[in-house]
Order: structure tokens, then sequence, then C-alpha cells
């Protein structure tokens, strides 16, 4: 037995509406299950209970066994005075609030249906499932109950992105073009090396950036600078050598440090090494005095011209410095155009939509339905399972759902999962 399975029992009443009793025999009936509380405090708020004919208003506990009230110091915590029923599977001891009144248990193991429990067991059975517990189920459950859900997961995890957000504007002081700098470099990090290009970031005063406008050889020797790879020995390499003396000239204008650790070169394609990403955002920032603005302020912005940015001329002929390769524009790809827009772009435009009191998730649901999907195992995994996958904002809810839900076997809070119990007492 598992507290999220009482949980769910409570909350859509899987149990006997009619003769519930007490343990100690007061007759109960619920009114009002109350409000599930996924934070700290009891398990539900305001709920309304009959005992014995007198209307009760108040939460309710839920725990495994009735000693639990006391494992987890109940007693002590002034949050649990207005406990006005205690819900168990098993009624080990009688439960007393703070100031030594007893607390009416409802003990639920001799009144829920074997089937139930043979479902919710069925579900977490890693015999019957490879990916997620429900992939035999998955494709059969209600279209409309899974469209109304993905959309619910997208909208979900745009909102989960907006905490990562607002932990920068605090650390900026609502600084949003600061903001946007930092975000977009996580994503030209990519999963490698985000964290790194985000310590950049963090080191570079943004106010620097704002001056190194049009001045792109100083801006790019900003970027390698503070990322640690201009200290190489090659005396054959100009460019690097020119770099270098722009950074030292910079270093002391502004009294930077660079980052201890450099970005990491090992498992990356070329295309993606960290000196190609940060020479690409140098000419973004150098081309662009206000970035912000025309990407998330802008009501139609036109991602791919303001993004379809290359590379200094040196890059075009190199991967690395001293390390000559053949010619070629390193253009942004549409590939990696549609990341920025999955995991910066339209993320901060819903932030900020939120911020200045106008959202519209409709607007956004509609912005990442035109972005092609992401391409990964777990996409993968769920086309296998009988799911259609057409664009981004399918990929970013089914991502939700796989990351949020399956994966932490929190299928009692999934809608799918839900459905899939919905069996009549």
């Amino acid at each position: 037995m598992k507290e999220d399975l009482l949980h769910f029992i409570w909350k859509y009443k899987k149990y006997p509406l009619k003769g519930l009793v007490t343990t100690s025999g007061e007759v109960v009936h619920v009114v009002s299950a109350g409000l599930h509380n996924h934070l700290s405090g009891p398990d539900f708020f305001n709920a309304q209970i009959e005992l014995n004919g007198q209307l009760w208003a108040g939460n309710v506990e839920i725990h495994i066994k009735s000693s639990d009230w006391y494992a987890h110091n109940h007693q002590e915590d002034d949050n649990y005075n207005n406990v006005i029923l205690h819900v168990v599977w098993e009624d080990d001891v009688a439960v007393f609030r703070k100031d030594g009144t007893e607390i009416p248990t409802l003990s639920l193991k001799e009144i829920i249906p074997l089937k139930l429990l043979h479902t919710y067991q069925g579900l977490f059975n890693s015999k019957n499932y490879k990916f997620i517990n429900c992939e035999n189920e998955f494709k059969d459950v209600d279209e409309f109950l899974k469209s109304n859900w993905l959309n619910r997961l997208f909208v979900e995890r745009l909102e989960q992105k907006s905490v990562f957000i607002n932990q920068l504007l605090k650390e900026t002081n609502n600084d949003w073009e600061q903001v946007l700098f930092l975000m977009l470099l996580k994503t030209f990090g990519s999963k490698i090396n985000r964290e790194s290009f985000i310590e950049i970031g963090k080191s570079i005063d943004f106010s620097i950036i704002r001056k190194l406008y049009d001045k792109p050889i100083q801006m790019e020797s900003l970027f390698f600078g503070q990322a640690n790879l201009l200290d190489r020995k090659n005396s054959n390499d100009t460019y690097l050598a020119e770099l270098k003396k722009e950074y030292e000239f910079l270093k002391h204008k502004f009294g930077l440090s660079p980052v201890f650790k450099s970005p990491e070169f090992f498992r990356l394609r070329p295309s993606n090494f960290p000196t190609i990403r940060l020479a690409q955002l140098s000419a973004l920032y150098s081309e662009n005095n206000n970035l912000f603005h025309l990407l998330i302020e802008s009501a139609q912005p036109d991602f791919s011209e303001i993004l379809n940015i290359g590379t200094s001329e040196y890059w075009e002929t190199h991967f690395n410095f001293g390390k000559v390769s053949k010619k070629s524009k390193k253009r942004i790809s549409t590939s990696f155009l549609n990341l920025l827009l999955i995991n910066t772009i339209i993320p901060l435009k819903f932030a900020f939509s939120r911020y200045k009191g106008g959202l519209d998730n409709e607007r956004f649901l509609k912005m990442m339905s035109e972005i092609k999907k992401e391409e990964n195992s777990i996409i993968t995994n769920f086309g296998k399972v009988g799911e259609r996958l057409e664009n981004a904002k399918d990929s970013q809810a089914y991502l939700q759902l796989y990351t949020n839900y399956c994966v932490k076997d929190k299928c009692l809070d999934c809608a799918v999962g839900a459905s899939l119990m919905n069996i009549k007492v």
C-alpha cells in the first residue's frame, strides 16, 4: 500500500459512499473531500464531513497506518490542529491532537474492493511493460481526455521553465535582457556545456555586452576570454593572437575574471563545439543592439531572419583554434533554431506575457504547434506505443508526461493513469 493510492481513493471517492463509520463507531458522510494539498501540511484542506449528523469543516490527513501520525510528529505541529478526520489504511493506534482531543479515524482496509487494488498493482508490475507502466493501455485511453491532458502538460512545462527564468530575474534585478542572454547561453551550451555557458554569462556584466554592439572582434574576444579558451600557444594563429590582445584590454578595462573551467569538447560533433556556438552567439549580439525587443516584445518577430546568423570569417575554416578545416558557412541550422524557440524564446515570451498580465495559453499552443517535434528516445518510444506526435507542442507535452509522471510512478496524478483506475465501487 502507498499513500498516493489512498490519496486517489479519498479524492475520487473510490470507497462505498454509504455505511461508513469511524473506528469508534461514528457514522461518516463525506460532503466534500477537500482540496488536495501537494505541499507541507495536511493532505486535504477545507473538507466537509458529517459525523453522526454533525457537520464539521476542516482538514483531512491520510496515512497508511494511524501511528504514522506520531512518526511524522504531527502531534507537535500546529498546522494539524484543524484535522477533523484521519483516513488510514490500517488503524493501529488512537491519535490525538496537540490539545489532547482524539481525532476520528476512518479505516479503509476492509472496505476497498480488491478489483481496484489489483488494477493499481497491475500498473506497477514490471513484467507488463518496457517503457512506461501503462504502455499496453495508453493507446486505448479516450482521445478527448488525452488531448486535454496533454495541453495542460504543455502549459505545465512552460510554467516549470518559468521557475528557472524567475530565478534568473531575481539574480539580475529583473533585467529581462540579461535573462535572455543567460537563457540563450544555456541553449547554445547544449546538454554537455549548458552549466558552463551559464557561468560564462554570469561572469560578464551585461552592460559590457551593450557597449560592444557593432564591435564583433571585441565581442568575440570577450566570449572566448571569459570561457577560458584563449590560453593556448599557437604562434602561427594570428587571429588567436588578435583575440588575446583584445581580451587583455577588455579584462583590464572592466576588471574581468574568466571562468575556472573551460567548456567541454569531448563527445560533441564539431558543429556543436563550444567555439562554434560562442562564435555564433557573439555574432548575434554584435549585430543586434536590442535583442529582447526583437525576439520577445515584438508581436510577430521573424525568428528565422533574426537568428539566421553565422560566424566571423575565421570560423568558416576552423572548428577550433589553430586547426584549419574545409571551408563552410557555420550558420545556425533549422533544427538548432527550433531548439532555441522551444527552450528559450517561447518560454521567455510566456514568462514575460504573464509578467505583463496578458497571458494567452492558446497563443503559445499555436506557436509551438508550428515547430517541428523534437527527436529523441522518449519521443520514439511514445511512437512505438501508438502515439502520433506531430509537432513541438506534442513532443514537449509528452516529455513533461514522461519526466514528471511516468518515471516517478505518479500514475494517479496523471489523467491517463487516473482514467485506467476509474472503477465503480
